[in-house]
């Protein structure tokens, strides 16, 4: 009988074990087993937008086949209280990582930050277009941003374009930036740039940080050469403290609004926009593109000559000739109207 009952008693303990171990193979394969369903060595960003629930997550990762089983990512994030602590953001998911890891990184808050580029841009829409097809922020809410004359008095910058405030260069940034966010970032990266010294070089040469970005606009959509742009910079400097028109052609492109004209022609002088240098002397009321960093830098150190005009080369390399003469220009200006004559451009 005692023999009976310490048999029966070691069966007992060793299905009790048993159970022990399956519960906690079930157990490791719930919590601290791979389950992101990714191939070896791929990863993915995972986008949770503003204001998603913990059932909008889910949803998410069940449409992108993420897990190999969602229903233990579901039992573990519920058992961890992930569905009250939801937080917008773009995460690195990789292979290999196991519910604990996903839903510790979730609920962290510790995203994988975006590299926010914009370069070449001429338009508030442009630019509202180019930054939220990066990051959350709506290009509706960043354009009101850009119109928001009481906000750009608060920030002290009312006097400047606001686009001139988005100095071109590469930001990392929070997926989920709003477009305030976007804004006051943008302010103190613009102060960071127009630095004591800058602002100093401005006043030197007659101009303000407004006009410094606005003539620099229009020195970058002239030339591609970095080489270039403080001499030409050099014969707008020039034109500007004689009094005379500065008659740039990228301007009337800009006042025209098609971007597609590759050669200015006496009638689209004729528009009437402030924005027409050939039409109204000084500097336009707004920039007609970003200008980037080095574009800036060529105006405030720009070169002094006594060059009045410029005109393309036309071997069509992207140089220009300079002349100090108006009869020197013409001779230019000819040659490079029958070099496009000949390659058929006439628009």
């Amino acid at each position: 009988m005692i023999m009976r009952v310490a048999l029966m008693i070691k069966i007992a303990a060793g299905v009790f074990v048993a159970v022990l171990a399956a519960a906690g193979i079930l157990f490791y394969s719930y919590v601290y087993a791979p389950n992101v369903a990714l191939a070896e060595k791929e990863h993915i960003h995972l986008h949770i937008p503003t204001g998603s629930s913990y059932d909008d997550v889910l949803g998410m990762v069940i449409d992108k086949d993420l897990l190999r089983h969602p229903d233990r990512f579901d039992w573990l994030a519920r058992q961890k209280n992930y569905p009250n602590r939801v937080m917008a953001g773009r995460y690195l998911i990789r292979h290999g990582m196991s519910n604990n890891e996903l839903i510790n990184l979730l609920r962290s808050g510790e995203q994988s930050p975006v590299r926010l580029t914009f370069h070449n841009i001429r338009t508030n829409e442009e630019l509202a277009g180019r930054i939220a097809s990066q990051i959350e922020a709506d290009s509706t809410e960043i354009i009101d941003l850009l119109r928001n004359h009481e906000l750009l008095r608060e920030a002290g910058t009312d006097s400047l374009p606001a686009r001139l405030l988005f100095i071109p260069n590469t930001y990392e940034v929070f997926w989920n930036t709003n477009a305030r966010q976007l804004f006051d970032r943008m302010q103190r990266e613009y102060r960071v740039f127009w630095n004591e010294a800058r602002r100093q070089r401005a006043k030197e040469i007659g101009l303000s940080e407004a006009e410094a970005g606005i003539l620099a606009s229009i020195v970058q959509s002239e030339t591609n050469k970095r080489e270039e742009k403080a001499r030409i910079a050099g014969v707008y400097m020039n034109r500007l403290n004689l009094g005379i028109p500065l008659q740039a052609d990228p301007t009337v492109i800009y006042a025209l609004g098609d971007f597609t004209i590759r050669r200015v022609l006496n009638r689209h002088l004729e528009i009437d926009s402030p924005y027409n240098t050939y039409k109204y002397a000084g500097l336009p009321p707004g920039p007609i593109n970003l200008p980037e960093p080095h574009a800036i830098d060529a105006v405030l150190h720009y070169e002094e000559h006594d060059y009045l005009y410029f005109s393309a080369k036309p071997d069509f390399s992207g140089y220009h000739v300079f002349a100090r003469t108006y009869a020197e220009h013409l001779a230019n200006a000819r040659r490079y109207r029958r070099a496009l004559d000949e390659r058929n451009v006439f628009r």
